[in-house]
């Protein structure tokens, strides 16, 4: 049993989020992969519609790899893509219609009693040796499965630290700014928030604020207080290094810009140090041009301590439309995307297979750090409500950019905290 998978057997698997995945900036685009010969087959072949915020695997011909291959295994269908950025917001509006395809990616922000609503119960069959499926339960049947597994870190770029005179990884917050002023003085960009794309923005709030403290149930406890959000404690510290940052000049010009895209090339060349985020990030830097060996993953320094916490956690839940009228065929591919299209590996996950093991050289990096792993928690239906009473979009980034943007955030907390015992006030009459 090796390093992983012993770590894996002491720290299950569980997790609410992250999203990580990738998104960009087209709406409603679409790629369609016919089966081989298409023009031979007949005249009833079946369309699979799936809806995914992998836009660039779209663009780049990945998803067209494994729609070829599921297409081989089950002649006559066709398989179209439709890419959506900024999935948790505006896969919402498609669920006021039933109109959201075939196969889709399970919007985190909907309580798990409403999934039967929208999804298809799942097989029991796909969930052998997977880990995190009880996530998506209810009742006695499964309705999403995880994509992949993945923890959360800085990803940078080795050429760059070496050509800002970096020599060490730095392990505490200050030694980080320090690295920062660095780069910044050698002209590099220190670190990429991708404050314009938005989503980005989770991994510097809901993501760090659930392992930062050691509580993987902080958000879920938000349920139980009236002021979640204060200038000492974990919100206030995440928000604050993120303004500290951008006070500093450390992070990307044009911030109100979508630059995820370039972001990854920048990255990839050295002309960027850093972000904070999945591992799942990191095939995606490569594939934008960076050698493998150049970029490098370790444990993001959030303050000065000596203790270390990271998460483990699930990506996005894959599930079947109820309103498919191929639910059959949708589900076998569910089976075949998470099984055998290559997309764990393709994306630089971690497995969520747990008889699989990890490919990403990186990951043995991060490990070598003083490290505990905190699982990630479902969230509860308490704080689901409450957060959709309040108006407001967990995993989504848009409120992080009021935030950061606010002159004076103890006020800003202040209206959020407000809007959250009103919340609160609602759900007990």
């Amino acid at each position: 049993m090796n390093k992983y998978t012993s770590m894996l057997v002491l720290v299950v698997l569980l997790s609410i989020i992250i999203i990580a995945g990738c998104e960009k900036e087209s709406i409603g685009q679409t790629a369609e992969t016919d089966i081989p010969n298409a023009a031979n087959q007949p005249d009833d072949q079946v369309k699979l519609n799936v809806l995914t915020n992998r836009v660039d695997l779209i663009e780049n011909g990945v998803f067209q790899k494994y729609a070829d291959k599921f297409a081989e295994l089950n002649p006559g269908v066709t398989v179209q893509f439709e890419g959506i950025t900024n999935y948790v917001s505006d896969i919402m509006i498609r669920f006021s219609t039933g109109s959201f395809g075939d196969v889709l990616l399970l919007p985190n922000n909907i309580k798990n009693e409403d999934l039967p609503n929208y999804f298809e119960p799942l097989d029991e069959s796909l969930f052998q040796h997977i880990r995190f499926a009880d996530f998506k339960k209810y009742g006695n049947k499964r309705y999403g499965i995880a994509t992949g597994a993945s923890t959360t870190g800085i990803v940078y770029n080795k050429a760059a630290f070496q050509a800002a005179g970096i020599t060490e990884v730095p392990t505490t917050l200050d030694e980080f700014y320090k690295a920062c002023e660095k780069l910044k003085e050698a002209g590099i960009v220190p670190v990429y928030l991708n404050y314009g794309a938005q989503w980005p923005l989770m991994s510097w709030s809901e993501d760090l604020v659930s392992y930062m403290t050691g509580d993987a149930n902080y958000l879920n406890n938000m349920a139980f207080t009236d002021e979640p959000w204060a200038i000492d404690n974990p919100w206030g510290q995440a928000i604050s290094i993120v303004k500290t940052l951008i006070n500093r000049g450390y992070v990307e010009k044009q911030l109100l810009t979508n630059q995820w895209e370039l972001s990854k090339t920048e990255l990839a060349h050295g002309r960027a140090g850093m972000y904070l985020m999945g591992n799942w990030v990191i095939n995606q830097v490569i594939a934008a041009g960076a050698k493998s060996e150049d970029i490098g993953f370790f444990p993001f320094p959030y303050d000065n301590s000596g203790t270390r916490f990271a998460p483990l956690s699930p990506d996005w839940f894959l599930g079947v439309s109820k309103f498919s009228k191929n639910k059959q065929l949708a589900e076998a591919w569910v089976k075949f995307f998470v099984n055998d299209s290559g997309y764990v590996d393709d994306s630089g996950f971690l497995p969520v297979d747990d008889n699989k093991e990890p490919s990403l050289p990186q990951f043995q990096q991060f490990l070598s750090f003083n490290i505990s792993f905190l699982e990630r928690q479902i969230a509860s239906d308490q704080f689901l409500e409450l957060a959709n009473t309040a108006r407001i979009e967990f995993w989504s980034g848009n409120h992080i950019q009021e935030w950061i943007a606010a002159p004076d955030l103890n006020t800003i907390f202040k209206q959020y905290n407000e809007r959250w015992k009103e919340a609160q006030n609602i759900s007990k009459s």
